[in-house]
């Protein structure tokens, strides 16, 4: 029996943030936590965010993205909510599990207007940094709230 914390990050699409949060927290605090990601309308995986996400050497092209009904049967410690849609639509988790939000800016919303891929790289690299910055505080900062 793993004595892992069972984490699940959810997100509206499962494309990009709750894809970045899944892939840091498996590479950076694999030893410490369990993870999963879906969505409440998942949509495919968002390329921008993977091709950020390899600039740091860590590989999410094989990540899915998936429907919180695929897991909803599954008892999660914490689900984490990355963005303010997924956290007013999961006001409770079926099954045991605290919900936590952490709400990080949307890339592809914030990219929309970039008039080049590399002025919308830049603002997925910021959410990236931020998520990662998170994701290095976990588990402690789950146990401490």
């Amino acid at each position: 029996m793993s004595n892992k914390l069972k984490v699940l990050f959810l997100c509206t699409g499962n494309s990009c943030r709750s894809q970045m949060a899944e892939g840091f927290a498996r590479h950076l605090r694999g030893s410490l936590l369990d993870v999963s990601s879906a969505g409440t309308a998942p949509k495919k995986m968002n390329s921008l965010a993977v091709k950020v996400m390899n600039e740091l050497g860590i590989d999410i092209s094989d990540q899915t993205s998936k429907s919180v009904e695929v897991l909803a049967e599954q008892t999660f410690d914490y689900v984490i909510t990355v963005c303010d849609e997924a956290h007013e639509h999961c006001p409770l988790w079926p099954g045991r599990g605290t919900i936590v939000h952490s709400g990080f800016d949307d890339p592809p919303r914030l990219a929309a207007n970039a008039s080049t891929e590399e002025e919308a790289l830049e603002l997925y690299r910021r959410v990236r940094d931020e998520i990662k910055a998170y994701v290095m505080t976990l588990p402690q900062s789950l146990v401490a709230s």
